[in-house]
């Protein structure tokens, strides 16, 4: 199994990205998503996450400005980024708790895309 995530890039503040990753390999079924971020000389944070039922909770510095979705008939997730501050700069990473097939459940993450919030 291996999560790809993709959408990264450079936007001005009060700008948008949509970020995605996609699971692909012998997947029975993924529990929950998560999009975590991790600023230069801090901690990964979660900023969002949504189950399989699609509840959703999010950090609350993102509330309102972000959304999480998921499609499960293609195995991805998104982060749907608005209205974005320079503190939002981080590199995000997706991360899924997969059970993959003949295999227990265990969390996968992607490699990180980059999102850089500047004028």
């Amino acid at each position: 199994v291996q999560l790809q995530a993709s959408g990264g890039g450079l936007v001005q503040p009060g700008g948008s990205l949509r970020l995605s990753c996609a699971a692909s390999g012998s997947i029975f079924s993924i529990n929950y998503w998560g999009w975590y971020r991790q600023a230069p000389g801090k901690q990964r944070e979660l900023v969002a996450i949504i189950s399989n039922l699609g509840s959703t909770n999010y950090v609350d510095s993102v509330k309102g400005r972000f959304t999480i979705s998921r499609d499960n008939a293609k195995n991805t997730v998104y982060l749907q980024m608005n209205s974005l501050k320079p503190e939002d700069t981080a590199v995000y990473y997706c991360n899924a708790l997969i059970k993959a097939d003949m295999e227990r459940s265990r969390d996968y993450w992607g490699q990180g895309t980059q999102v850089t919030v500047s004028s």
